[in-house]
């Protein structure tokens, strides 16, 4: 029996957007319906939706609608259509913007007779990986100078509700010296799917950039399905034509709110807070895809993660911090360098970069925290002494010309800011940093590096 020709009527129920069936003879099927597999919903011999298997047991099949639910009758017919989600994969589809259903709708050409990649795949066996060890640079002071993003690296932002991470995400993407940008949106509002694509047109950026994106409006569904399309499609440019991909995607945490949303519509058992027992996993297996692969390019995932309530211990980013390798903590308007993170970095500082880049981060960062405690004293009306004073204006100058977000320079630039405000605020015999390398890069009166 052909799966992909043989209609099934009668639907046993209908939860939210999910529609349950009973297959007697599924087992019996030359293709038997597979976890993830499509199916097309009709009714009254039309067309109605898409829609994908989430649940086998025994002869109950349970999908998950595209289009939703209203309007569906139990009298509508299933057909199994036998292959999984698989995105369009050509020359074609830079400068385009696709849904979670994997149809372009940017109103561009048809793509409909493109070839195309089966999402889902495994991802790549730790032992054939290689050690991440090149750097992608960002023009943001904040990451390149102190918490490198290093190639084949999974790193999340953790932000809160109206800080401006969509916009920060929206910079790394136009500035990040990536061959491609893959974008996935979860969930956006139309405002923010509109930014992201006008600041890629408008930088000049969208013909190596492709969009996957699933608005607020959409259905629940295809939000699962985002994160899975834009890493099929980034691991096909990455093992194939060795392109260094850049992935990002904003929000996570929607991603994992529709995940559990629909457990509670097929009546599982919650975990904590009401997620689902696998999100650690669910999460996992999209992280994971991560990669330098030898011999060819590399994929670098860049999430934002909202944290609900600023809490840290929220299980979204909770899972995510034992997964990923480091992260952004971007917080009242600034990426905090308390709370940021790159565990990757020792592997591209003073190596792929310049030799002082390792003592000059070290500085820097010493003498803010310095800084912000000085800062505290004058709060608390302590006395505080000259070299307090000088803290306090070096940590002043120090959020104006490297934590605002709109602050960009290259790497190198950036290191002779950095010895630019220490000798503006400090004499050279107060910073302790290896001789030999305040000889050569200190800057004089004169402005000359090493007088």
């Amino acid at each position: 029996m052909d799966s992909g020709l043989t209609q099934y009527r009668g639907i046993s129920s209908i939860v939210g957007d999910i529609v349950n069936l009973r297959i007697a003879d599924a087992q019996s099927m030359s293709t038997p319906p597979r976890n993830r597999d499509l199916a097309m919903i009709e009714q009254d011999g039309e067309p109605f939706s898409l829609a994908q298997i989430i649940s086998l047991a025994d002869d109950k099949v349970s999908l998950q609608v595209f289009a939703g639910t209203k309007g569906l009758g139990n009298n509508a017919s299933v057909r199994f259509l036998g292959e999984t989600m698989q995105a369009i994969y050509s020359e074609n589809i830079f400068g385009r913007v696709f849904n979670g259903s994997a149809q372009p709708i940017d109103g561009g050409p048809n793509l409909s007779h493109e070839p195309r990649v089966r999402i889902n795949g495994p991802t790549v066996n730790p032992t054939a990986r290689v050690l991440a060890s090149r750097m992608i640079r960002t023009n943001v002071p904040m990451i390149d100078v102190f918490n490198c993003l290093v190639e084949s690296q999974k790193i999340p932002i953790f932000s809160v509700a109206g800080e401006p991470y969509n916009t920060f995400l929206a910079r790394i993407g136009v500035q990040a010296d990536a061959d491609v940008v893959i974008f996935g949106g979860l969930g956006l509002i139309y405002d923010d799917y509109y930014n992201f694509r006008r600041a890629f047109e408008d930088a000049g950026v969208m013909s190596r950039t492709v969009m996957y994106v699933n608005l607020a409006s959409d259905p629940v569904v295809e939000r699962l399905m985002v994160p899975d399309l834009a890493l099929a499609v980034a691991e096909k440019l990455a093992v194939e034509e060795g392109k260094r991909v850049l992935v990002l995607l904003t929000d996570m945490t929607a991603y994992a709110d529709a995940m559990k949303e629909i457990g509670i519509s097929m009546e599982h058992i919650p975990s904590n807070r009401g997620y689902m027992g696998d999100l650690y996993s669910q999460l996992a297996r999209r992280y994971e895809k991560a990669c330098d692969f030898e011999g060819a390019g590399s994929i670098t995932i860049l999430s934002v993660t909202t944290m609900p309530g600023d809490d840290v211990t929220h299980p979204v980013p909770d899972n995510t911090g034992y997964i990923t390798e480091g992260q952004f903590y971007l917080h009242n308007g600034v990426l905090d360098p308390f709370g940021s993170l790159s565990r990757l970095k020792q592997h591209v500082i003073g190596k792929e970069t310049r030799e002082d880049h390792g003592q000059i981060m070290n500085t820097m960062i010493r003498y803010y925290s310095e800084g912000v405690e000085a800062e505290q004293k004058q709060a608390m009306a302590f006395d505080l002494s000259e070299f307090d004073e000088k803290l306090l204006k070096f940590s002043k100058a120090f959020r104006e010309q490297f934590m605002r977000l709109d602050v960009s320079m290259p790497l190198e630039e950036a290191l002779d800011a950095c010895w630019h405000l220490l000798s503006q605020c400090f004499d050279k015999d107060e910073v302790i940093i290896k001789k030999e390398l305040k000889n050569k890069y200190w800057l004089g009166p004169n402005g000359q590096a090493g007088a």
